[in-house]
């Protein structure tokens, strides 16, 4: 699943390359992604200019110059390519973009989870799924006040709190695996059990780690952004059996809920 550091990148990557381009052809192969009928997808886009690409969340938006805004939720398969016209398609591709600058902006998505909208800047708030997040996990304005007081509603496990988008949007199942190990918080304690000392670590890891990824994440993709997801930083996140990087002791894995959760009972007790 794209998480915070990889939508960054890609949102990074498109708005140096496509910000300015015209969309001259529109191509629906796999309409069931897409939330309007097919053919106002195609007649909106077509001849539109697009213009900056914003996140929220998990959401990509892409402004357009008919006052559109294209959103797309990736879901847990979604996956962006910019190429040349001649380059062979990802499998399941769900439509291309023909641009202005002699390039494709395609969108293939292998499970066909994703969710795609063409609506007005007004309606953007109300779309499913988006009108339930919280405030974007690195808004400036998330204090460690506000994230103080807005984990005080929730009192289950913190591994569940911190993938909860309606607490803050845009943490998953990998990173959120990297923040408690960098915070040194076992995944399956309660909220009500972690320390004041220990929640300021909490909102310190979640910065450091993500904004820290993100570079990582921008410079593999600096050149292509045809990808997988770039896991090969990530220091416990599926590793378990391995050694720990911080103390040399054995990384746990766990599965449940078909969630895979990795941490060091050591570091993490």
């Amino acid at each position: 699943m794209p998480e915070v550091p990889d939508l960054e990148a890609i949102r990074g990557f498109l708005n140096r390359r496509i910000v300015g381009t015209t969309i001259e052809r529109v191509d629906v192969t796999i309409p069931v992604v897409i939330r309007i009928p097919r053919e106002d997808f195609t007649s909106l886009l077509t001849g539109t200019t697009l213009g900056e690409i914003h996140r929220y969340g998990k959401f990509l938006l892409f402004s357009t110059g008919n006052g559109r805004v294209l959103v797309i939720n990736p879901m847990l398969t979604g996956r962006f390519s910019l190429v040349e016209p001649t380059a062979k398609k990802l499998g399941r591709t769900c439509f291309t973009l023909a641009l202005s600058n002699g390039c494709e902006l395609r969108y293939a998505d292998q499970r066909v989870m994703g969710r795609v909208y063409l609506v007005t800047p007004e309606e953007v708030p109300s779309l499913p799924q988006f009108s339930d997040m919280g405030p974007d996990v690195l808004d400036p304005t998330l204090t460690e006040d506000v994230f103080r007081q807005r984990i005080r509603k929730y009192s289950g496990q913190i591994k569940s709190i911190l993938v909860n988008a309606k607490f803050v949007a845009g943490i998953g199942n990998a990173y959120s695996d990297e923040i408690l190990w960098e915070a040194g918080i076992h995944p399956y304690r309660k909220r009500t059990e972690i320390t004041d000392e220990e929640m300021t670590k909490l909102y310190n890891a979640i910065s450091s780690v993500l904004r820290w990824s993100e570079g990582v994440v921008a410079e593999k993709m600096s050149e292509s952004l045809d990808y997988s997801e770039w896991r090969d930083h990530l220091k416990v996140h599926r590793r378990g059996g391995q050694p720990c990087p911080r103390c040399g002791n054995t990384i746990s894995e766990i599965t449940a809920g078909q969630r895979i959760t990795s941490f060091c009972r050591h570091c993490q007790p």
